[in-house]
């Protein structure tokens, strides 16, 4: 197992030393959705597998949800690689030019990051996203996925390695983790320094802390989506009740899912009911304070202190009333985790309060959380979503996965 990780290094360090043409790129990643246009019917048998297998052994319905490949999705993951085809290239852009006083030019210059490791779940639509998004930033990627995806991931990875191939670039710009051993993971995480730049998770809260603990490179993600919507005193009563159920579930197994909602004391008797019916009416669980509760006339359970810190993943919701929206700004400050949180008003002033005093990556208004996504950000797709402060923060794309160098050009300069 060690020497075959050490060889998935060498090789990957390999590869990024070979820079490749932005027309070089975009063939392969024609070619790449090509064969995922040829291969559909395998794919989805690859797929069937490791549904059998997910059920076999008990895995949650969410995960299994995620898992699951269909002609839709397939075809989800084909417009990807088509939006991405069509993105410029990030790589060798002048991001910034200055002269000094001394004649000296200085231009800041876009880069790749190198090798990146990515350590995922459940998701197959993943292997493919990811390896186009890499592959046209310059980046090499080293995939380890999940073994409830295996048969997904290896026939999705071994297309995209075909693409390489057949257009005389080396294939190891992807390579897929085949060990299906836990071991391999805690080896790729802290002994391979020497040949991977930055690490990505994506997955459950218990994947991502596993990552952040072992790992020995610099990591890119979020530990969880406790998302909130915030219904101000100025809201539109249609707008929050279509925005709410959206935001809740439209996809409730997704880290952009709205956890918990917040209302304005002021607008409790009026918009309570028809917000949270529209929510039980599709078999969402209420967990709400007592003051919800007392205006509520639906089920609810009695919200705890561990419902505002708890992300669900699942059709269940907290609901909190709050005095104003300072109120509100301070709750998602504390029990928030920096990824996505929304306001729903017509006050333009409280609008650009909120905005401006939540801590999190990405801050809405009058829309639901579930745009937290790559692909509805115009990035093409994503690795995932990142919650770090330092940048890259947010969705993280084609033009988050680059680094940059200074390039200072001179005239025989010394320095003083």
């Amino acid at each position: 197992m060690k020497q075959n990780l050490i060889n998935i290094g060498i090789n990957a360090k390999k590869a990024s030393k070979i820079k490749i043409d932005t027309k070089s790129k975009n063939k392969v990643l024609l070619k790449f959705l090509k064969l995922i246009k040829k291969n559909k019917k395998i794919i989805l048998k690859e797929n069937n597998k490791d549904i059998k297998f997910a059920i076999k052994n008990n895995l949650p319905e969410n995960l299994i949800d995620r898992l699951t490949l269909n002609p839709k999705k397939i075809e989800g993951m084909q417009d990807s690689i088509n939006k991405i085809i069509k993105l410029n290239d990030p790589v060798n852009k002048v991001l910034d030019r200055w002269k000094r006083p001394n004649g000296l030019i200085i231009k800041k210059v876009s880069t790749p990051i190198g090798v990146i490791g990515l350590i995922y779940e459940s998701r197959p639509n993943v292997t493919s996203d990811v390896s186009s998004l890499c592959f046209k930033s310059g980046n090499v990627v080293i995939l380890r996925g999940g073994s409830e995806a295996y048969n997904s991931n290896r026939i999705l990875a071994n297309l995209f390695r075909n693409a390489l191939k057949i257009n005389n670039i080396d294939q190891n710009y992807v390579q897929i983790l085949k060990n299906k051993n836990r071991k391999s993971v805690d080896y790729l995480l802290s002994k391979m320094e020497k040949f991977i730049d930055v690490i990505i998770p994506r997955g459950g809260k218990n994947l991502v802390k596993k990552v952040k603990d072992l790992s020995s490179v610099p990591i890119i993600g979020h530990l969880e989506g406790i998302c909130h919507t915030y219904i101000d005193k100025d809201a539109d009563l249609n707008m929050a009740i279509k925005v709410v159920h959206n935001a809740k579930l439209r996809n409730a197994s997704i880290c952009g899912a709205t956890e918990t909602i917040l209302m304005h004391n002021k607008i409790i008797k009026k918009f309570c009911n028809p917000v949270l019916e529209k929510l039980t009416k599709n078999n969402c669980k209420i967990f709400a304070d007592r003051t919800v509760r007392k205006n509520f006339n639906g089920k609810s359970n009695l919200a705890k202190e561990k419902n505002w810190s708890t992300e669900y993943l699942s059709a269940k919701v907290s609901v909190k009333s709050v005095n104003n929206i300072l109120e509100a700004v301070n709750h998602i400050n504390k029990y928030g985790t920096m990824h996505t949180d929304s306001i729903i008003t017509k006050n333009k002033k409280n609008a650009d309060f909120f905005l401006k005093n939540i801590k999190s990556s990405i801050v809405m208004h009058n829309t639901s959380t579930q745009f937290a996504d790559g692909g509805e950000f115009g990035f093409g797709g994503e690795v995932g979503i990142s919650t770090n402060k330092l940048p890259p923060r947010g969705p993280v794309g084609l033009n988050q996965l680059i680094s940059y160098k200074y390039e200072v050009l001179g005239k025989g300069q010394i320095r003083n």
